[in-house]
């Protein structure tokens, strides 16, 4: 059994029937299918290119990932989508859309989380909240706003998302019943204790001590992580010993899942010598035990 918990489609040339190849090829069962929507304010010029241009707006921003889409996919290959959505927290009631869709189309995760605001905006708590109490895990993808350059001096950059470490921090506190799974660059970064002072959105070289990422863990059971993108695999990757010693010492609340195309995470995690058990962790057992394999809610 291979679940990928994290995926999109309608991104990067895979439609619905090229993305049900590819799982086919890879041997992955079954995925959950998380929108990624753009608010027009939000919008990210280069991303246009990768998402359907069905969803482009007259006024030249582009609505990125949306539920409808994903509902469609799932329609169309009963049994081997989750479907995910996590509406704007800014735009209407975040909270009741999503509990509507929990109950008409069968979403079972909430995400992708991707907004330009602090993590723990009151907006954002409530509807983390209703996911946690309905029984969703929260995808974040989260991004810094500041990175430092290599003369040390703080960069803005304009496409951050949540924050960082304190308000993740904060909404873990603020949220104990709702699972967090952390995702991207300004997530992974936090698990070398050089965090700031690296001057990389992909930070290479040995991971060094104290990174606050292992103390959420630690402080934090709702917070779990996925190894999807380049972020996941990169942070892994760029210290071995430290990555499989990770990889251990959390692997009740490590996902696999892409992001995107290829099977490379998959064919990584080979290489690192990890029993069945922790693989079977890995591999399907902790998403089936946020979201029911057998469970397929038809809208």
């Amino acid at each position: 059994m291979l679940i990928d918990s994290h995926m999109h489609v309608n991104y990067h040339n895979l439609g619905a029937e090229a993305l049900v190849e590819e799982m086919d090829t890879f041997g992955i069962d079954k995925c959950w299918l998380l929108t990624w929507y753009l608010p027009p304010e939000q919008h990210v010029l280069r991303f246009a290119k990768g998402f359907d241009p069905l969803n482009f707006r007259t006024d030249g921003t582009h609505g990125g990932l949306t539920l409808p889409e994903i509902l469609r996919t799932h329609r169309m290959f009963p049994g081997r989508f989750v479907p995910g959505y996590c509406p704007c927290p800014y735009e209407g009631n975040a909270a009741d859309l999503f509990e509507a869709a929990w109950h008409y189309y069968g979403v079972r995760v909430c995400g992708e989380w991707s907004y330009r605001m602090l993590l723990d905006d009151p907006r954002a708590l409530e509807l983390f909240r209703r996911a946690g109490s309905l029984g969703a895990p929260v995808v974040l993808h989260l991004d810094v706003p500041y990175i430092p350059d290599k003369d040390g001096d703080l960069v803005y950059r304009e496409t951050w998302y949540g924050g960082g470490a304190d308000p993740l921090e904060r909404t873990l506190k603020a949220c104990p019943e709702t699972i967090f799974i952390g995702h991207a660059p300004g997530f992974w970064r936090y698990i070398s204790g050089d965090e700031a002072t690296s001057h990389e959105s992909y930070p290479s070289g040995p991971v060094t001590p104290s990174g606050r990422l292992h103390k959420l863990l630690d402080e934090y059971p709702n917070l779990w992580a996925d190894l999807s993108a380049g972020s996941g695999l990169n942070a892994i990757r760029r210290d071995l010993e430290h990555g499989r010693e990770f990889i251990l010492k959390y692997a009740d609340r490590i996902l696999y899942g892409r992001d995107s195309a290829g099977n490379e995470l998959q064919e990584f995690l080979g290489t690192l010598d990890l029993s069945q058990e922790v693989m079977e962790k890995i591999r399907w057992r902790n998403a089936a035990r946020l979201v029911a394999v057998g469970e397929d809610v038809e809208g």
